[in-house]
Formats: structure tokens, C-alpha cells, sequence
């Protein structure tokens, strides 16, 4: 973590949990989130990567915890929210980033390994998430956090069990919203577009593969379909959850922000 954190931040005093935390946008959410004052438990599947972005925010003079959590395991989801409110002395913050995602044609997916992989990480665990928050979020009120993408806006050929997985987070955050209200508690989400990710550095080459295709070709028309010229960073998508974790966000729920860089209009 570069820079330390602002003596008080928009997020001062929030306690937040961080899925899929210890790389790619969720490590730059942890850091975001820390910047901006909050305590944050990062979670992540690889609990070695999980504590070293932990060990970054505390060096860089934030508070954090860390342990590793599988979202597909329900008990293990609520055995860690719970430790990390323990830990943090509550949660007003669940970020659901935590994702996967492969590749293939229509004929050629497998119902394990792509389908069933990427329903229960992204989708199941979603839910099983929400549910193991909800607790902790409606004694201190606060907000939820989830990484939709772009996929859940639009056509992505290739990749339509994972698009299936993220318009089900869509769907899922939407309605979820509306059952929270009466809480005071917000339900967003973000959908970012070609961010610049170790996940992402593979999907230009499983779709060269498929379309016959330098992977340096497809990763220029990542960049052509996208309006603002780039691809994104990481940054660029944490600094949105920011906002939606924000008060400058307290009356939106069961949005889905495009952090496309444009990408959903075309």
C-alpha cells in the first residue's frame, strides 16, 4: 500500500468484510476501504494472500484481520463473518467480491467444471454471504457491497454460464434490496468491465484459442470496445464500491453501477 491513509476518511470507524480480498479489485478494495478509515477483515481462498494485504493496510497504519474462506461453504462463511466481527467489533460493510470465471463454447462447457464452478462461487456464494451478514448488518445498519460485471449487463459470447452467474448476482441484489430497505440497509452493486487482473490476463488467451486469435489481438479490442480507451484498473472499480459504501450513497440501493469505462453502451 503506497500511500498511508487519511487521518479521517469517509469511511472512519466503518468495520467492513472484503470476499475474494487478496488479489485483483479485491485486494484494491481493502485498500480502499482502509485508505478511507475503515477496519476491514479480508477473506479470500488463499489465506497466505488474504494476510499479506492485511499486513500491507496495518503497515500502512490501518487495522485489519485476515483468514482464508471458500464463499461455496456456508458454515465457513458464518464461522468467519462471525470471528471477523469478533475481531473488528462489528461489521457495517460486507463486500461480496469474491469470482471466478473460464472460458468455452456452448457445446464444449462442462456442468462441473465451468457451470456448476462459476454458479457457486459467484451466484451461490453471494448468497450464502448475504445470509451470514445479515445478522451483523442489521444490529449496526450499513451497507452491502457485491462485484456483479459487466457480463450482467450485455451479451458476452464465450462466456455465457459465467454472464448466466453475474445476472443472477444482478437479479439477486436488486430484489435483495428491497427486502433490506425497511433496515436501512443498502444493497449495490458494481459491474466492472476489463479490468486489468491476474483473471483477466488469461481471457485473452483462452479466447484466442477459441477464435483463432493472437492473445495481444483480443486484448486490443478489449480496449477498442471500450469508450474511455483502457483498460481498467483495479483501482478504478474500488474506488466505486467507495462510493457506494459511502454516506454520499446513503439513498441508493439495489443499483447496478457500470464501471465499464463505457463498454455497456456499445
Amino acid at each position: 500500500m503506497s500511500e498511508r491513509r487519511a487521518a479521517a476518511g469517509v469511511l472512519e470507524g466503518q468495520r467492513a468484510v472484503v470476499t475474494g480480498g487478496g488479489s485483483g479489485i479485491g485486494r484494491a478494495i481493502c485498500r480502499a476501504l482502509a485508505r478511507e478509515g475503515a477496519a476491514v477483515a479480508v477473506t479470500d481462498l488463499d489465506g497466505a494472500s488474504a494476510g499479506a494485504v492485511a499486513a500491507e493496510i496495518v503497515a500502512a497504519g490501518g487495522r485489519a484481520w485476515a483468514a482464508a474462506l471458500d464463499v461455496r461453504d456456508g458454515a465457513a462463511a458464518l464461522v468467519a463473518f462471525d470471528q471477523a466481527a469478533g475481531a473488528l467489533g462489528g461489521i457495517d460493510l460486507a463486500c461480496l467480491n469474491a469470482g471466478v470465471s473460464t472460458m468455452a463454447r456452448v457445446e464444449d462447457l462442462d456442468p462441473e467444471r465451468d457451470w456448476d464452478f462459476n454458479l457457486d462461487v459467484n451466484a451461490k456464494g453471494m448468497f450464502l454471504c448475504t445470509q451470514v451478514a445479515l445478522p451483523h448488518l442489521k444490529a449496526a445498519g450499513g451497507a452491502i457491497v457485491a462485484t456483479a460485471s459487466l457480463a450482467g449487463m450485455r451479451d458476452v459470447p464465450l462466456l455465457a454460464h459465467y454472464a448466466a452467474s453475474k445476472w443472477a448476482v444482478i437479479g439477486w441484489v436488486k430484489s435483495v434490496a428491497l427486502e433490506l430497505a425497511p433496515f436501512g440497509i443498502t444493497y449495490n452493486c458494481v459491474c466492472p468491465g476489463y479490468v486489468r487482473t491476474a483473471m483477466q490476463e488469461l481471457e485473452p488467451v483462452w479466447e484466442a484459442a477459441l477464435r483463432g486469435m493472437t492473445p495481444q489481438a483480443v486484448a486490443e479490442e478489449y480496449v477498442r470496445n471500450t469508450p474511455l480507451g483502457r483498460l481498467e484498473e483495479p483501482k478504478d472499480v474500488a474506488d466505486a464500491v467507495v462510493y457506494l459504501a459511502s454516506p454520499a450513497a446513503r439513498c441508493l440501493t439495489g443499483v447496478a453501477l457500470p464501471t465499464t469505462g463505457g463498454a455497456d453502451l456499445l
